[in-house]
This record gives C-alpha cells, structure tokens and sequence, in this order.
C-alpha cells in the first residue's frame, strides 16, 4: 500500500468553500452604507448640552419670528393711560414709559438682534473663510495676508466700531433709510471686524490638509487648484467654519446689543434688546422687569448657541466622532 493509499481526509472537516461566516459579518456587509451627515446626527444626539441649545435657539427664533402672528399688538403703540404697568393677563412682561407692551417689543427686538447676529456672521463667514483658505493654500500669499489678518486684530474693536457709526450713519442713512441705513451699518462693522478669528484658524487646518495623501494625489493627475479647493479643501475646513458660526452669532448679537445700550444703535423708536435695555436702565430701581427680560433673552441665544457651537465642533470633527 502506497502514501497515497494509506492518506484518508478527515470527514468531521468541511471544504473552505462551504464555511459559513459569521452572522455579524453578514450583516456588516449586507447593511446599507450611511452616510456621514447621519453620523454627524448621532454624534450631536448624544451631546444633551448641545441638544438643550438647539431646542433652545429654535424655540427663541420661533418667538420672536412667528410671536407677532400670535400676539398682534403693535410694538411702537402708545397708550398714555396704561404706561408703566406691571405684568397682567392684557400685558404679560407689563408696559413701558409710553405705554407699549413690552411683550410685543422684545418679539420685535428678538426679530433685529438675531438678524443682525446671522447677517453679519454670514459674512464675518465669508471673509474669514475665504482669507483663510487663500492664505493657507497659496504659500505666497500667506505673510501678506496674515499680517493685515494682525493688523485688524491689534485694532480696538469698540472704538473702531464707534468711529464707524459716527462717519458712515448719516450717509447709509440718506441713502437706504433711517432704519435699514442702520442695519447695513452695524451688520457691515461686525462682519468687518470679526472674521480675524475663523480666517486663522482656517488657515491652520488647510496648511495641514494640503500636505496629505488625498490632496497631492488629486494634484498629481492634474486638478486645478480650484477644484482641489472646492472639493477636498473646504469640506475637510467644515468643523472649524461651523464652530466659528456659531460662535460669531452670539458675538454679534452681544456687539449689536452694546452699540444699542450707548445709544449709537437703532433709533430710539425702533426696538432691539440692547435698546430695550438702555430704555429700562433709567427704571432699574422702580421697574426692574425691563431689564431682566431683554438681559435674559440675550444671555440665553448667546449660552445656546454656544452649546449648539460645542456640539458641532465634536459631531463635525471625525477625530472625536463616536467617542
């Protein structure tokens, strides 16, 4: 009897070809892919503070925006004989010197103030944004920018911000109208003064990101820098962009809401929570209501934001995504 006669095959063995795998990684391979947005959403869910502020700031931009359709007294209606009222069931945040609801006035002041926060964040936005990518991408570019970028943050904010509402106001105003003068005043000195933050730091992650693997493969077959920018550049910057949005609403809103208090804001018939706070300073002592309800609109849109901003910044970045 030879090797080969005496070789008998193991039968409790069953040929490679008819092992099952594993019920796990059949569902692996079997379950639909996800994407990266319903990751971001799992990642922010599990964040309560950053849930708590966006329930918050939805619930505030709800009532300030669609209040007006529910409570329909007209903010800037003077009724003399029910001035300086306290809270009623006719009046629930009570009546100020001329008699106007104050309820109907923060509802109108909300509308102004958040405007004026996502006006001037979107463009804060865009300049930061686009001086961080040009800075970080293009390396010739990079010392020049980044000194003016130094000369804008060595600058006093609020007196370069006083200094502008005293030279540009009458001319925007001659030319758009007293109110929405005004606006474009204020959004154009917040934009202006506050994207030095989100272009340095821009500029950082794409100095970063225009060395790895990806970028120079996609440099290698011939890309032009533009699409390299617009389609591995910017979606890698998304994390920081976001955070800084967030982050420049409540900035805003705080800049607009002191300008408003020194009275170099709003006219004083037009509504915002920093003009309903300098209106109620003059009766802190006898009605101390008008100021608690405009402060405590404005700390609570700043505080959620800042968590929505939190929540963001870890739901956004993939290095901390699912810890």
């Amino acid at each position: 009897m030879t090797d080969k006669d005496r070789f008998v095959p193991d039968e409790g063995l069953a040929p490679a070809s008819t092992v099952l795998p594993a019920a796990d990684v059949v569902e692996e391979f079997t379950a639909p892919p996800r994407s990266q947005w319903r990751d971001v959403w799992d990642q922010f869910k599990t964040h309560k503070g950053a849930m708590v502020g966006a329930m918050l700031f939805i619930f505030i931009v709800a009532a300030v925006y669609l209040g007006p359709f529910l409570w329909t007294i007209d903010p800037t209606q003077i009724d003399i004989r029910a001035r300086n009222q306290g809270p009623s069931w006719a009046h629930p945040f009570g009546t100020d010197q001329l008699g106007r609801d104050i309820m109907a006035r923060m509802m109108s002041g909300g509308q102004t103030s958040v405007s004026v926060g996502i006006t001037a964040m979107l463009l804060a936005l865009f300049l930061g944004s686009f001086i961080g990518v040009i800075a970080g991408f293009f390396k010739r570019l990079d010392g020049p920018l980044m000194r003016l970028t130094d000369l804008f943050l060595a600058l006093p904010l609020l007196p370069l911000l006083l200094v502008m509402m005293l030279l540009f106001r009458e001319p925007l105003s001659a030319a758009f109208g007293l109110e929405r003068g005004i606006f474009i005043l204020i959004v154009c000195a917040i934009g202006i003064t506050s994207w030095m933050p989100t272009a340095r730091i821009v500029r950082g992650d794409v100095l970063a990101i225009k060395e790895r693997e990806f970028v120079l493969a996609a440099r290698s077959i011939g890309t032009s820098n533009t699409q390299i920018i617009t389609r591995h550049i910017l979606p890698n910057v998304l994390s920081p962009i976001m955070v800084s949005a967030t982050l420049g609403i409540a900035t805003a809103i705080i800049t607009e809401s002191a300008l408003s208090f020194l009275g170099l804001g709003f006219p004083p018939d037009f509504p915002t929570w920093g003009r309903l706070l300098f209106d109620g300073v003059d009766y802190l002592q006898q009605y101390p209501e008008r100021v608690f309800w405009p402060g405590l609109a404005i700390s609570l849109t700043v505080l959620s934001v800042n968590y929505l901003g939190d929540g963001l910044r870890d739901a956004l970045d993939p290095r901390i995504r699912g810890r």
